[in-house]
């Protein structure tokens, strides 16, 4: 199997991150060269091109947005009425996924139960509109070493706890390896999300962790990560949806769009489809 063979990569979605410093243009054109029919974008680099344009863009060029990233941060100020500006944007590009990282501690607070209750709280403000919209605000757990700063949703089963209360619908879950990959739960935890899981991203876990422990993935394969059992996993759940490749790394970012973008098909078809 090769880049261009539709059949093969007919789930496979680049998340624009993995790519960082190519030019959302570009990345839509390498998209589209190399048979890739879906992106995931990022709510920064979209508003910096022109949210108007964006969508013009990926519709032109025949590509499905998989996601956009991201709303939630529920303990910033402000937090509402930016949240209700994702779903929006959401909306806008043509995507139903809007991922929700659900923000860490407020200031001074030890009370991670409480935050988690926020959380819920804020997800139901926002929920009527997100219904209106057409878009499922999907909670993407982090790994726990993030939960101070930022989300203290740390587990998938967590993230479902939430979750349920809403019509599966409107408010779903991510399932992202790096976060979940660890969790002796994980796989229980994906046959009970089953219609609820919104959306499946992939990269893989590598140490020593950099510094900057935000930026320890790599590309699927160069890692730990049994990626292939985790898609086979949400597979057996009900999904059927987009898998995308989503890579934080300074090493990764480092090297031209095009080369990246094959290593990650590449990446897709040996070690995940």
């Amino acid at each position: 199997m090769k880049a261009g063979d539709g059949n093969a990569l007919r789930r496979f979605s680049f998340n624009q991150a993995t790519s960082q410093h190519w030019a959302l243009p570009e990345v839509v054109a390498g998209c589209v060269a190399a048979g890739v029919p879906g992106i995931g974008l990022w709510r920064e680099p979209v508003a910096e091109f022109g949210l108007a344009r964006t969508a013009k863009l990926v519709r032109d060029a025949g590509l499905a947005v998989t996601s956009l990233c991201r709303g939630g941060f529920f303990t910033a100020d402000g937090w509402r009425d930016e949240n209700l500006r994702a779903i929006e944007e959401a909306a806008t590009v043509g995507t139903s996924v809007l991922v929700l990282v659900s923000g860490g501690l407020p200031a001074g607070s030890r009370d991670v139960d409480g935050a988690r209750d926020r959380v819920a709280d804020a997800i139901a403000e926002l929920t009527p509109h997100a219904a209106a919209a057409g878009v499922t605000l999907a909670i993407e757990p982090l790994h726990p070493m993030f939960c101070a700063d930022r989300c203290v949703v740390s587990t998938l089963g967590q993230a479902l706890d939430i979750a349920e209360r809403f019509d599966p619908g409107v408010v779903g879950v991510v399932v992202d390896a790096y976060h979940v990959w660890w969790d002796d739960t994980v796989y229980a935890q994906i046959a009970r999300a089953g219609a609820r899981i919104a959306a499946f991203q992939v990269c893989d876990w590598v140490t020593p962790l950099p510094e900057g422990v935000l930026l320890g993935r790599a590309l699927p394969g160069a890692g730990c990560i049994e990626l292939r059992r985790l898609r086979e996993a949400v597979d057996a759940a009900g999904y059927t949806g987009p898998v995308e490749v989503e890579v934080f790394s300074a090493e990764v970012w480092a090297r031209p769009g095009r080369e990246v973008l094959d290593a990650s098909v590449a990446g897709y078809l040996h070690h995940v489809a």
